[in-house]
């Protein structure tokens, strides 16, 4: 039997990714967590409900911050992993402007830690370190970024995240260590902290109110991303880690440069005005809606992200559910779940 460390697990994709792992596997799953701000252990009891006693123990959950290194008697606790998912991390762009020295402590000097601990694994077949298509900056019309393109930090929440993927890619070059690293951009689904955009949303218009929709200095053009909801991130993550022969056959030339790279993408782009009348149709009201001028209100945030899905898409993966359908399941639940709107 596999097992498997995924850091950050209380965090909203990784919550996702363990529900995942006990659909789709017989693998033994340990958390590794702080329990901070979005960090939620009621995340995991709430999920871990739909699961009889057999499956619930398969998981483990340890507390640890990972700015601490993992100590001999951590390590101890922990053992040997056969996969590492590194998804801890701050990801708010706001507080990343306020304060980036705790994002260079959570992002980079936490990664440097969970790599140094990794590689101490005999049995490590897969480390996976969870990156944003924000290290890739603003993505004019019709670019789509590939997996090597240049990167170009906007904040320092995204900045940090391209030096935690620099220390991953070091440590596969220094060490030798099996590594993979992919990008993901707006992620949604249950259980989201209510600050978010989409849970944002259905809150507003469930009480009537308007939603705010981030747009160019015009007011005209909203802002767009490729929406893909976690069960189809960690989808993909499985599946990057049973399609290894697959995955080794792709001959590409990147000047030499190891550490393969892997978008994870929403089936479709869509603007966040259209995305927010998806949310009101789902709940059959009317959209009310303001424009506001997106980088006067946000500096530091970007109107488009964009990422190229091929690499997966060539491989064999793509989303299995389209976005249309993906809103409305996470709009009924939410409803019927409104606690996780507060």
């Amino acid at each position: 039997m596999k097992k498997v460390l995924v850091t950050g697990g209380a965090g909203f994709i990784a919550h996702h990714l363990i529900r995942h792992l006990l659909l789709n596997t017989d693998w033994e799953v340990t958390s590794l967590d702080r329990l901070d701000y979005s960090g939620n252990l009621n995340r995991i009891s709430d999920m871990m409900t739909e699961f009889d006693k057999n499956k619930q123990k398969r998981v483990k959950i340890i507390f640890h911050d990972l700015k601490s290194e993992i100590n001999e008697m951590l390590e101890n606790n922990l053992g040997n992993f056969n996969y590492i998912i590194h998804l801890a991390a701050s990801s708010h762009v706001d507080r990343s402007i306020e304060d980036p020295l705790s994002f260079v402590m959570d992002n980079v000097v936490a990664t440097c830690n969970i790599l140094n601990f990794a590689r101490k694994n005999n049995n490590l077949e897969r480390f996976i370190y969870f990156s944003t298509d924000e290290v890739f900056g603003p993505a004019p019309k019709g670019i789509n970024y590939k997996e090597r393109d240049r990167y170009n930090s906007t904040n320092p929440y995204s900045a940090t995240k391209a030096g935690g993927e620099e220390l991953a890619v070091a440590f596969e070059n220094t060490y030798n260590m099996p590594i993979y690293i992919t990008h993901t951009m707006n992620v949604f689904g249950e259980r989201q902290h209510p600050e978010k955009f989409i849970p944002l949303s259905i809150s507003k218009i469930k009480k009537n109110k308007a939603v705010t929709i981030h747009s160019d200095e015009t007011k005209k053009i909203p802002g767009s991303r490729h929406y893909i909801h976690a069960s189809d991130v960690a989808d993909g993550c499985l599946f990057l880690l049973q399609n290894e022969k697959k995955i080794s056959k792709i001959k590409k030339d990147f000047g030499g440069a190891k550490c393969p790279k892997f978008n994870l993408v929403g089936p479709e782009e869509i603007n966040n005005l259209e995305l927010a009348k998806m949310i009101a149709k789902a709940q059959n009201k009317e959209l009310k809606y303001e424009m506001v001028d997106f980088h006067s209100s946000r500096p530091g945030h970007d109107l488009r992200y964009a990422l190229d899905g091929n690499l997966m898409k060539n491989l064999g993966w793509i989303p299995k559910i389209d976005i249309t359908e993906r809103i409305n399941q996470v709009v009924q639940w939410t409803l019927k779940n409104d606690r996780w709107l507060k």
